[in-house]
């Protein structure tokens, strides 16, 4: 992945609400970490947002597989962008003032289109490997489930993006209220860690 100083996104992949929280050096890292892929295009003139598990190479290449006849499958025949985002919850942020409540996040907002350069068959079944081997550490093929077939792989649609501009943002640390690190101060504030997997 190109480091920070490298890549200038364009104005449509631009922080600009707390632009301090760029964190597009680690874009590559949250989405190795994430879990689920939503993802945004317009069908019909209507939005439609569609969560999925994904694979990623790195920031610039993304896959995603479905059915053959889906509407996601079909947008993305049709050459058109998509807005993929992953964001992973880390903690909860309470404090001593209503505004100033939120939430610890790393996120990772891509727009991409379907590849020129589409996997083949045995590209396909080692990156459905892979993502097994992502969600499911530890699994392997023909030991912990049966070798992925043709059939199967026949049935579903495998599709690579190429990503053309990505963003990501994280917030850490506690509550910024303006009490918030006064203990005499009225109410509470803190950290609440959310559960990983």
């Amino acid at each position: 992945m190109l480091a920070p100083t490298r890549y200038a996104p364009p104005p449509h992949a631009t922080i600009r609400v707390h632009p301090e929280r760029d964190a597009r050096d680690e874009a590559a890292a949250f989405l190795a970490e994430g879990i689920v892929a939503h993802v945004a295009f317009v069908d019909d003139g209507r939005p439609v947002v569609i969560p999925m598990t994904y694979h990623a190479d790195d920031v610039r290449r993304l896959y995603l597989h479905g059915g053959h006849h889906s509407r996601l499958m079909a947008h993305l025949a049709s050459g058109a962008e998509v807005c993929v985002s992953v964001t992973l919850a880390d903690a909860l942020v309470f404090s001593r003032t209503a505004i100033n409540h939120s939430i610890n996040y790393r996120s990772v907002v891509c727009f991409a289109r379907a590849s020129a350069s589409q996997p083949d068959a045995a590209a396909q079944r080692e990156l459905l490997h892979a993502m097994i081997a992502r969600y499911h550490p530890g699994r392997t093929a023909g030991v912990d489930y049966a070798p992925i077939s043709d059939a199967h792989l026949r049935g579903t649609a495998f599709v690579a993006l190429d990503v053309t501009a990505w963003s990501a943002k994280a917030r850490r640390g506690g509550p910024k209220g303006p009490h918030d690190a006064d203990p005499d101060a009225p109410g509470t504030a803190g950290v609440a860690p959310i559960a990983s997997r």
